[in-house]
Formats: C-alpha cells, structure tokens, sequence
C-alpha cells in the first residue's frame, strides 16, 4: 500500500534475489486450500457417492458433508493433507504481516485489539491443521474441538478485523483498501448467515431425520468455508503495492 510508510523500503540488494508481489502471494495462499476443497468434493461426489452422503438416519442425501469429504478417504486426505501443509507457513507468515500494518494504520488504543485479532489468526490456521490431520473417523472427539476453535476464531477474527479498520484506523484508506473493506463486510455476512443455516439444518437433521435436510447442511458449510476463504484473500488488496523478497539473507517485505 503506497503512501502508508507501514513497512520500510530496502535499498537495492546484490546476488540472489526473488521479488513476489504479496497480492499474488496471498492469492496462492489461499487458492491452495480452495483448489483441494472443491477438488475433495467432487472426488467423493464421483467415487465415493454413497458412502460419503450416508448419515445415521439412513435418508437420501446428495452432497458429503466437508469432514467426510476430505478425512474419510486416502485420496481425499492426501490432496486436502498438502494443500493445508504447504499452504500453512504463508498464513503465519500473513498474520505477522498484519500485525505490522496494524501498528502504522490503527489508532495507539487499538493496538490490544489488533494482537488479539492476529492470535486469532494464528489459532484458527492451528486449528484447521489439528482437524485436517486428526479425522473425525481416526479421533472424532479432537477432531471436533479443533473444528469448533477454527469456527470461533475465524468468526471472531472477521468480525474484529472489520470493526479495528472501519473505527480505528489513523490513516486514510485508499481506494483499494475501501474495497477490500467493502469485501469483508459482504463476505463476513454471507459467512455468517451461512453459519446460522447450516446448524439450523443440522439440528434439523438430527431431529427428524428428513431426506436431503443433511446435504442443505453441507451446502451451507460449504459457504461458510468459501466464505472464509475469500475473506483471506482480501490481503491481495490490502498489500496490493507491497512485494516479498527473498535473498540470502532470508525473507523481508518492501
């Protein structure tokens, strides 16, 4: 982001260099979980149908819920497995990086609020590591606390980012960081209606065992999780003028 002075510029630097810019760092970052998601679901859709939409009530279904999708099968494990692994490091990396453009644009008072809302961060790619490589068939009890942290950290730290950069912030935006802004609020609300839908279909499901009624809840986990997604790749427009360098001295962004 030009003209914010958030990060210093380095002067030119000798030998191995490789520049990237962290727009399309964050797109990659965040195409890794995407491409392996949909890829998940359609695989079982495909070569797993009837196994991966059974649930206990033995009712019709068309759509796999997400844990069946990318824990019950070797396949499926293993795409979902690298994508989250590969894609992991960069999401750190991300979070510290915000935590450096929070210190340069928000308010002195809300610097507590923005390490609260970057350990948020950090915990919910913890968590989505813990319940992607700890299934729900191999340990179901971890792997539903892990997704019950992603889902309350994901939903806090949006929620909180939105507020710390609509009543916190000391410099302007500029006109892509309004947009971006813009984006988050949409996408926060289709998350967390999405959200909402998915447990009401759940309980649903639980309760009267109705045909189909499982796979609106897929559906709608399906958002919340695309939804969450999208909202991390509105970095590529928050670092929209910024690039990562990387040289023999290590990693550093101007």
């Amino acid at each position: 982001m030009s003209g914010t002075g958030y990060l210093p510029l380095h002067p030119p630097k000798k030998g191995f260099i490789l520049r990237l810019p962290v727009s399309k760092a964050a797109w990659i970052t965040c195409l890794l979980p995407f491409t392996s998601f949909v890829f998940c679901i359609i695989w079982s859709l495909m070569y797993n149908f009837e196994d991966s939409t059974f649930t206990h009530c033995k009712v019709q279904n068309f759509l796999p819920s997400i844990s069946a999708a990318i824990g019950n099968y070797k396949t499926q494990r293993f795409v979902w497995g690298t994508a989250i692994a590969i894609h992991a490091l960069p999401r750190f990396m991300f979070a510290a990086i915000y935590r450096q453009y929070y210190r340069d644009v928000l308010t002195e008072k809300a610097q507590k609020l923005a390490t609260t809302a970057c350990i948020l961060n950090v915990i919910e790619n913890l968590a989505l590591i813990g319940l992607t490589f700890i299934t729900s068939a191999y340990n179901y009890a971890i792997h539903e606390k892990c997704f019950m942290a992603f889902m309350i950290t994901s939903e806090l730290y949006m929620a909180l980012t939105c507020f710390l950069l609509t009543k916190a912030r000391k410099l302007p935006a500029d006109n892509v960081e309004g947009r971006s802004l813009r984006y988050k609020y949409q996408l926060i609300a289709i998350n967390m209606t999405s959200f909402a839908a998915a447990g009401y279909f759940f309980i649903r499901h639980n309760r009267h065992c109705e045909p189909y009624v499982y796979s609106a809840f897929a559906f709608f986990e399906y958002i919340v999780v695309l939804t969450n997604m999208a909202f991390h790749i509105t970095a590529s427009l928050d670092f929209h003028s910024r690039e990562l360098v990387i040289d023999e001295n290590g990693l550093d962004i101007s």
